[in-house]
């Protein structure tokens, strides 16, 4: 016989899970809060590094604490010889999420401090992850292009020197700011499905890079970070075919008409407008302008202005963009690469995978960590009381 397979909450959704003091999403009111702060004011104010600061310790440095944390980052920053030795033997046409995936184990290899768990060790490990993500993908994506790595700025911060390490030209100020500030968006998003498979991993006692390993293998998805790439595959796929804007809403409704996901649209959790997508949306119009793109900018507002409307019309909730829609856009006219783009927003959630696997690991929010254990609902064969009866194969 069968068991019954209805089940309400697949996916985990409306599932509360754990605690947490690290970021909280109003997904009705389109409201996204990291440790207190709303997103609106750190985009606008914060720098990353303050960001990651605060995301990791729990509130915002001073003058000296900031200073300390990006002197700690730089000092971090360097690619250990193992990873780049490593690269010279990976087939250069490896996807980069696979490249960042298999790196991050060998950086735990090589930890002096991998089996040390305290709270500072863990700290510390995070600043060596988040410092060396960059480093990654910069030293893989020169040397696969026969280009040799570039060194540090000590000009630039963070986000500046990503741009120069990868694409080899000093960025505007502007520009600068403007990927900066994509990355603070992109720091933490709760209980995302990349985070919580870093804090299930980790809630095992594994160390913090297999939790970080966890979250790059999630994050590769298209339904997760892989969806910032797809939306800008499409866009450039129906530029090349010859459409306009003028073709979009046919577009549009054939799409919806054959039940296909419009990449970039909607979200599991907002049921307004993501906040993220918003402030993308308007760094994305004045970057277009910067860098002459106005097209591309164009093109991918006039599939969102479509979307909303052609919803409207089957009588739908309201399915504006998310954060993904817009951020593949501003890599794009940055000069990174479509492969390069999911990566890019690995290195700005591992600010907020290392920060929730050490809550996970010290029970910040929640009193004593508790290994994951969720319960699963049987639905194949039963075959009465005690099981199937097993026959012998001479007899099957």
């Amino acid at each position: 016989m069968e068991t019954d397979v209805s089940f309400k909450n697949i996916g985990l959704r409306g599932i509360t899970v754990a605690d947490t003091k690290i970021s909280y999403i109003d997904g009705v009111r389109g409201i996204l809060i990291y440790r207190g702060f709303r997103i609106e004011d750190l985009a606008e104010i914060s720098s990353f590094e303050e960001t990651a600061y605060l995301l990791l310790n729990g509130g915002l440095p001073d003058k000296e604490g900031l200073a300390a944390f990006r002197d700690a980052l730089t000092a971090a920053g360097r690619l250990p010889d193992e990873i780049s030795e490593s690269f010279k033997l990976w087939p250069r046409r490896s996807d980069p999420m696979d490249i960042i995936q298999a790196s991050v184990p060998i950086l735990a290899m090589i930890d002096p401090e991998l089996a040390a768990e305290s709270r500072e060790a863990n700290l510390r490990k995070a600043i060596r992850v988040i410092a060396r993500l960059p480093e990654i993908i910069t030293t893989w994506h020169r040397m696969r292009n026969g280009l040799q790595p570039l060194p540090h700025d000590p000009k630039l911060g963070h986000a500046g020197n990503f741009l120069w390490k990868l694409t080899g030209k000093k960025p505007e100020e502007e520009m600068a700011r403007a990927f900066e500030v994509s990355l603070i968006l992109q720091a933490d998003h709760a209980f995302s499905a990349s985070t919580f498979a870093c804090r299930e991993v980790v809630s095992t006692r594994a160390h913090l890079y297999a939790g970080v390993t966890a979250g790059v293998g999630a994050l590769s998805g298209i339904l997760h970070g892989g969806s910032n790439a797809l939306v800008m595959r499409v866009m450039f796929d129906m530029i090349d075919q010859g459409m306009t804007t003028k073709d979009i809403g046919a577009w549009v409704k054939g799409k919806l008409d054959r039940r296909e996901k419009i990449m970039g649209m909607g979200h599991a959790v907002y049921k307004t407008t993501d906040p993220r997508a918003e402030i993308l949306k308007g760094l994305c119009e004045n970057v277009a302008i910067k860098t002459e793109r106005e097209e591309w900018f164009n093109f991918l507002r006039a599939i969102e202005t479509e979307c909303i409307r052609e919803f409207e019309k089957r009588g739908k909730r309201k399915i504006k963009a998310n954060v993904d829609f817009y951020s593949g856009l501003l890599c794009a006219m940055l000069g990174i690469p479509l492969d390069i783009m999911t990566p890019v927003f690995a290195m700005a959630i591992a600010v907020g995978w290392c920060s929730h696997i050490i809550e996970e690991k010290f029970g910040d929010a929640q009193g004593k960590p508790v290994l994951y254990r969720p319960e699963s609902k049987y639905v194949g064969h039963y075959c009465g009381q005690f099981g199937c009866t097993y026959l012998p194969i001479e007899q099957r």
